[in-house]
């Protein structure tokens, strides 16, 4: 059909390098214990790369499990017939999706007793064994049941015969403030907490995995490892911690690039974009570009971020609006409309990283990779 013919790169798009995630886990599998597993979490369509390209490339890399943060993100990988080991990181409390969840064979994460007995009269109506993990609190004060209740829960799990527990887990709260003296000694007493449970749990915790560390724990070191690591934003081509975000092994495996669309000669003193936040100081050469904040691109990124074009610098002037942005090329005669410019991630020998565009607008690294809407079609290179 005509509307099939539609090259997706005809405006703007997102690129995706699995070599890049696969090289990444392999990277990240070298700092590990030969014992130590290591999941790939693959939510939120695998931070907006695409989850079953990043899925599929994690294994290639040596990936042993996935960890989603929802059901039906869960389905979806296994529709694509994907068979490893995927945990359910967020909370399925119906008797429905809970349902789903052992059909499609997904471990739901537990954290509470109610959740437990669900599970339990579930596989038995369905004749099978339900694998799990429990989640405690040690410190997020999210998802998770209390430390108080913990050991209790593992007691009725071992006396329901349909339940198999195959993993006990809990997450770092602060482990990415590295700098920050309280933020160090947290990540400590919740490492402590951990510690403390699983010896109180010791004759259960040798049969199943035991796990803490997300990216930044990983990178902080092998005591926080233990039978696994979880690892996010690092997966992606980005460490969390300051000391490590330079570090030549990690690949970004996204770019952001759109095309010129249009290119205006302007007289000096001329107001560019809404509210006119920026006028031009002198007779200068502007490209619009097509690419906005209806796409990802922030508004509050606004005259304060650079794109790339053929591996130079050039500075986004005006406000960014729904549809469009704004460049000033002046200093460039040949860039032509259909020019590729590159918002974020690598072109040639520069890049541009998400902690740049998170540092200004006040966001996070996480926000911005997930933040790409539908309009951008992802292109596997």
């Amino acid at each position: 059909m005509l509307f099939d013919k539609i090259d997706p790169r005809q405006r703007a798009w997102v690129e995706v390098f699995p070599s890049a995630i696969t090289q990444n886990t392999l990277a990240i599998k070298s700092l590990l214990s030969d014992s130590c597993l290591l999941m790939a979490v693959v939510k939120a369509d695998g931070y907006g790369h695409g989850s079953e390209t990043v899925a599929s490339a994690a294994l290639r890399g040596g990936a042993d499990s996935l960890g989603v943060a929802t059901l039906q993100e869960g389905i979806d990988l296994r529709k694509v017939g994907l068979i490893c080991p995927i945990l359910v990181l967020g909370n399925l409390v119906t008797s429905e999706e809970l349902d789903i969840c052992l059909k499609a064979d997904l471990m739901p994460t537990i954290s509470c007793i109610q959740q437990i007995k669900l599970c339990q009269k579930i596989a038995e109506a369905n004749s099978t064994k339900f694998n799990v993990h429990i989640k405690i609190d040690t410190g997020m004060t999210r998802l998770g049941c209390d430390l108080a209740i913990a050991s209790e829960l593992i007691y009725l799990i071992d006396n329901l015969p349909n339940i198999i527990l195959k993993g006990i887990y809990s997450h770092l709260a602060l482990a990415d403030g590295e700098s920050d003296n309280y933020a160090e000694k947290f990540t400590s007493l919740q490492k402590t907490k951990f510690e403390k449970f699983i010896s109180h749990v010791a004759d259960r915790s040798h049969s199943c995995c035991i796990h803490l560390a997300n990216s930044a724990g990983t990178f902080l070191g092998k005591e926080l490892h233990f039978d696994m690591v979880r690892i996010g934003l690092a997966l992606y081509g980005y460490s969390p911690l300051k000391k490590f975000q330079n570090n030549v092994f990690l690949q970004p495996a996204l770019a952001v690039r759109a095309k010129v669309t249009l290119i205006r000669d302007v007289p000096s003193n001329v107001g560019v974009s809404y509210g006119h936040t920026f006028k031009t100081k002198s007779p200068s050469r502007l490209a619009v570009v097509g690419i906005g904040y209806a796409d990802g691109v922030n508004r509050a990124l606004s005259g304060k971020i650079s794109v790339l074009i053929d591996g130079k610098f050039y500075p986004q002037v005006g406000s960014i609006t729904m549809d469009q942005l704004v460049v000033d090329i002046t200093e460039n005669p040949h860039i032509k409309v259909g020019s590729v410019v590159t918002l974020l991630g690598p072109d040639g020998k520069a890049c541009i990283s998400p902690f740049q565009w998170s540092s200004i607008s006040g966001s996070i690294p996480w926000e911005i990779l997930c933040g790409f809407k539908y309009r951008l079609p992802r292109v596997v290179i």
